[in-house]
């Protein structure tokens, strides 16, 4: 199958790690760790997409030195944040993160909703299965 021809909802990965802005930043570091995420994604009253956080983000934190102990996620999180849809091609969605400098693309319904994330670790997987497969 041709790389213009995949969807993203053919690789994004469904099982999300979510957190609120007003959950602790120490909190959240601990979440990415336990659940061995490259990113959060952070959700508004309404469920709806407020931001993310990343281990780029958190990297950022770090180097600015100590961390306020009442420090939240809204206060670090990204939240101009891109996204994609599941049928939109992984080509388009990849070109989209190399002009972003994103490594996290959330991905969203007609709704808004949070239904998935492509990562780059998504794109490379997709890469060489196709390389493995003999498949274009």
């Amino acid at each position: 199958m041709e790389i213009e021809a995949v969807p993203v909802e053919q690789l994004m990965t469904t099982d999300l790690v979510t957190v609120t802005a007003d959950e602790g930043v120490e909190s959240a570091a601990g979440t990415i760790l336990e659940k061995e995420a490259g990113s959060l994604v952070v959700l508004d009253d309404d469920d709806q997409i407020a931001g993310i956080l990343t281990c780029t983000d958190l990297a950022k934190l770090v180097s600015d030195g100590a961390v306020p102990a009442d420090a939240d996620v809204g206060d670090y999180m990204t939240e101009d944040v891109t996204t994609t849809d599941p049928e939109e091609s992984i080509q388009d969605a990849a070109v989209k993160m190399l002009t972003g400098q994103i490594q996290h693309l959330p991905v969203v319904d007609s709704d808004d909703a949070v239904v998935g994330m492509l990562s780059t670790t998504d794109l490379t997987a997709h890469l060489t299965y196709m390389d493995s497969s003999g498949t274009e």
